[in-house]
Order: structure tokens, then sequence, then C-alpha cells
């Protein structure tokens, strides 16, 4: 099966070639869904003034090309082309979506190896919900690119290193292992990392050891190593609770955190200084990446190694990028990070290419986060003015979806199990149905309303279609039935599910989920009014209508359950 807008394209271009030569093969057609048709083509009015004819003029000549074309081609207005195509056409693309188990997906060519750089909490504290729209939309990017047949590389790049290290090991042996990482488990980092740090800040004695603490752990001290994995160790349990509950595909076999690129710093160093793309200033190491400037107007230097000879951000970034191009090859690299950061990874991209460690034919693409708003519009947080604890955040969820559904009469394990997909569904749904580079408002009350664009709405659209098979007595997989849709809901669902394979492929292509929720809202709207129009089971329907709406359901449910599916959503059984 083929998205009818990739066919109307390539059928559009080839009429042009041969109305007006070869040279105009690859304008763009204009091709968008019209209200009078099923689709309109508006390349007339941009090619006229190229052609130097009347647009209608330009319009009557593409559609004599057409002429074989699977439907109907009239020109309207000043020179629209309306497309509608013919009823068996889209019968017998609807028909081979239904027999494809990838319901029209294809892998891209080449495939690619995606390394995408997610998540990111730092260890020295719990995490926030400032991790959640990093976390959920890498963690959709990640499974698109696997299904479109890339090979992902998640990297989880912990802030697991650096100088705050020292005072929390020391605090770690004041309350003693056992007590550290009950507390490290369960989710209280930051109460750890502020009664360490209220100690450095009070206890000069405190201080000294923890300095001294840092000196042994980045010297590599075996028994300061140790107590550094019991933290981590610790900490990492209770991020993987976390990815759990949020249904996320991060493993510990997916952690690179700044530890890991320590031992590379000196030589990203030297090798910069070394190649010329680093020089010293004011004792500092920088590159000074070309059209950077400070508001001075003086160039504006990443700074690759401080005048007091520690490191930064900017050093781990650009071993980082060394090696994902050298060790893991890497032709795609995704950075999901806040939209904060924006000027920081331009830097570093730049270094990176001035360096020749990242080449023309990779990829280094920043997918911007937007920040997180309460209902006042400000950024998130408790009415204390503290970060909200992500698994207070989803904790809430789950209560308000086990309160959402509780008069549905199911037994309590059935509830709970319910109550976990809608609130995770709830809170995944609302990140990833907003463009990931803007901010949102974290509103629970929309998020877990039953109508509009909501994790729930999507996730009842499955569990009703369930619900139709269940009365007929069957499984979704048996309705085999030729789907022939005579009525105009029946048609209209049809030629919308046609665009599945290539929507899905342009998503993963462009970082763009919120484009696959938008879609498979507009899947479940159709749905409903099919639903409403065209009875599936009713006694005085026709054998044959029959099989053919339940294999159009059947169609409609792996297609809302495989998208759910690659945002990371969960559909549960029933509603």
């Amino acid at each position: 099966m083929t998205d009818p807008q990739i066919v109307l394209t390539e059928r559009v271009q080839q009429a042009l070639a041969h109305a007006f030569g070869a040279e105009h093969a690859d304008a763009d057609p204009l091709i968008r869904p019209s209200q009078f048709a099923d689709f309109q083509a508006n390349v007339a009015m941009s090619l006229a003034k190229r052609l130097r004819r009347a647009p209608r003029e330009v319009a009557e000549a593409i559609r004599a090309e057409l002429s074989d074309f699977p439907g109907t081609v009239e020109v309207s207005g000043p020179g629209f082309l309306n497309i509608t195509l013919d009823d068996g056409w889209i019968a017998a693309e609807a028909q081979r979506m239904l027999d494809d188990p990838r319901l029209g997906v294809g892998t891209v060519t080449p495939t690619q190896t995606v390394v995408i750089d997610y998540s990111a909490p730092n260890a020295a504290k719990e995490m926030h919900v400032g991790h959640l729209r990093t976390t959920i939309v890498g963690d959709a990017l990640a499974r698109l690119h696997e299904h479109v047949g890339n090979t992902v590389i998640r990297q989880n790049h912990l802030g697991d290193w650096g100088t705050p290290f020292g005072m929390l090991i020391e605090h770690l042996l004041d309350i003693g292992e056992e007590a550290a990482v009950e507390q490290l488990e369960a989710g209280q980092g930051t109460e750890f990392y502020q009664a360490a740090r209220a100690k450095f800040d009070g206890d000069e004695a405190f201080k000294q050891r923890a300095r001294v603490r840092v000196t042994t752990l980045q010297s590599g001290d075996p028994d300061t190593l140790r107590l550094w994995h019991v933290f981590m160790d610790a900490t990492v349990r209770y991020f993987n609770k976390v990815y759990s509950l949020l249904g996320v595909t991060l493993t510990d076999a997916d952690i690179a955190g700044e530890s890991m690129y320590n031992p590379m710093l000196e030589r990203t160093c030297a090798d910069l200084e070394a190649s010329g793309t680093a020089e010293l200033s004011e004792g500092a190491l920088c590159v000074f990446p070309p059209g950077f400037t400070g508001s001075d107007d003086k160039p504006l230097p990443l700074i690759i190694r401080k005048s007091d000879g520690g490191y930064g951000y900017a050093t781990t970034d650009m071993a980082a990028i060394r090696y994902r191009v050298h060790d893991l090859k890497a032709g795609r690299i995704l950075y999901v990070v806040g939209a904060d950061q924006a000027l920081h990874f331009r830097m570093v991209f730049a270094a990176a290419q001035q360096a020749g460690w990242l080449p023309d034919e990779v990829s280094a693409e920043h997918v911007q986060i937007g920040m997180m708003l309460g209902k006042d519009g400000r950024r998130f947080k408790t009415r204390s003015g503290e970060s909200v604890k992500l698994t207070d955040l989803l904790d809430e969820a789950i209560e308000r979806a086990t309160a959402a559904i509780a008069d549905r009469g199911y037994d309590a394990a059935t509830q709970a199990e319910i109550a976990r997909a809608v609130g995770m569904g709830a809170v995944k749904y609302a990140d990833l149905s907003v463009s990931h580079d803007s901010e949102y408002v974290f509103d629970f009350d929309r998020m877990l309303g039953f109508t509009g664009n909501t994790g729930p709405y999507m996730q009842y659209a499955t569990a009703r279609i369930r619900s139709i098979f269940r009365k007929a007595d069957m499984e979704p997989a048996e309705a085999q039935g030729a789907i022939t849709p005579g009525e105009p809901a029946e048609r209209a669902l049809s030629l919308h599910l046609l665009g599945f394979g290539e929507l899905v492929a342009q998503v993963a292509a462009q970082s763009e989920p919120h484009r696959l929720c938008a879609f498979l809202f507009e899947t479940a709207s159709l749905f409903s009014t099919f639903y409403e129009q065209c009875p599936v089971l009713r006694t005085d329907v026709a054998p044959e209508v029959r099989a053919s709406r339940l294999a159009l359901c059947a169609l409609t449910l792996r297609t809302l359950e495989t998208g759910l599916d690659l945002l990371g959503v969960p559909v549960p059984e029933r509603m």
C-alpha cells in the first residue's frame, strides 16, 4: 500500500514533466487534503508565473496528462486541481495494508546507526519533572528509529562524576553505607545531597575531607571507587524504578555517564591543542568556533579546560561526540536536551566540525525540549518553589486515574493495572502531543480527560474496538474480510489510514512525535464517526458488509496500537 499523497505527488510530477518539460518534474505539486475532494494540488498557481501562462491554463494541461489516473481530476477556480481517488483503489490499498504485518511502514534505505542521548538525570540529585520530557521524547524517538530499521544506540549521559561526589561519598561514610543505600534507593537523592551540602558549608573539617575525597576519586583510589559504586548502584536502581513505571526502554547497558569519558578528557584537550583547534586564552584552553560572538562582539569561547586545570561540560561533550562518531560509528546523533542548552550545543557541534571530529556525513542535532509550565504559566514547581519530584507526579497520575475508573466495576488487580496504564499514558501522551520544542502547561484535569486529544481518549478508542470483537466472539486477527468502503465514513477512515506508513517515516526523520499523535487522534476521531454511522454487528447488516466493517475495525485497531506503542504509550485491553 502507498500513501495517497505520495502517489499523487509522483503522478502530478510526471504530468508536469510531460506537459512542460523535464526541468519542471521536481516542482512541489503542493498537494493538500481538501474539503471539496480528497486532495487539492495547487502547483498550477505557483508554476504559472514561471511559465508565463494563466494558472487555469496550466492546470488544464496537467489534468490532461492525468487521464489514466485512478480517480477524477477537476480544475476549479483560478487553477486548483481537485483530485478524488477511485473507491476501488482505496479498497485495494486498504486490503493490502490489512495484509501487511508492518501496516505499510517500510524500512529506510540506507539504514543508519542513530545514537540518541536522552534522559540524563544527575546522580547527585533525584529525578524531577525536568527529566520527564527528555526521557519521554527520547524514548519515543528510539522506538521510532528502531521500527524503521535503523540501529539505535541509547546513551543515558548521567551526571555521575565531579566535585560534588567528594562530599556525597563523605556523607555516605558518615551515615553508613546501609542507611545511604536505603535513602538513595527510595528516591531521596535530593535530601541526601542537601544534607551533604549543609555539612560542606558549615563544617570546615567535613569540607576538607570532601576535597581530599575528590582527589582520591579522580586518581582512581580503589576504596573511593568502591564507595562511588555503592552510591551509583543505589541511585541507578532508583532511576530504573522510574523508567519501569514510565515504560521507558533504557537499561543499565545504556548508561554512558560523565565518568565514562573522564579518562578521555586529557587526550581530548591535548589533541585539540595539538591540531590548532584550541588555544590558550587567559590561562584557559578554548575553541573559538567561527560565527559565535558575545555581547561585546568579541569571539565567544568554548572552554575546554579551565584556567585552574579543571574540565567542564564542553570537555565531556567534545569527548563524547568523538567517541560516538569514531567508536560507535554514528551516522546521526540526537541530543534530546532542554532548549536552554541550544547555544552550548551549537558551539560544540561547530567545534567538533572544526576539529574534524564531526564529518559532513554525520548529522548531530539538538532535539530541543521546551519547558514544562504550571497552570500559572511559570516553571512547574511545588508551592514552596521546589522542583517537583518525578515519582510524586507519576504517583499522583495513577491515583487520579484510579479515581477516574473507580465506578467501572473492575476487581482490585484489574483496576490497578488499568489505572497505571491510563495514568502513565496520560502523562506521556500529553507531553508527546505537543511539539517537543514548545513549552506546555502540565494540567492533570486536561490530560486525564476522556475527550479531546488525550492519552485516555486514545486508549479508550482501542478498548472500544476490542469490545466490538468481544461481542462478535472473535479475535481482531480473524477479521480477514474484503474491505469495501461503501459509506462516506468508511471511505474517509480507510483513506486516512493509508497515510500511516509514510507518516511514521517522516516522524522518525524529522524528530516530530507530535505529528504521530495528531495522526492517531484523527484516526480515533474518524473511527468514532464510522462507529456512529456504520453499524458493524447489527442483525440487519449484510454478511459481506459486516465482514468488511470488522476488517476495517481490525485495521484501525492495529494502526492505533502500533502508533501508540511507537510513542511508548501503554494500551490496556479494557477501560
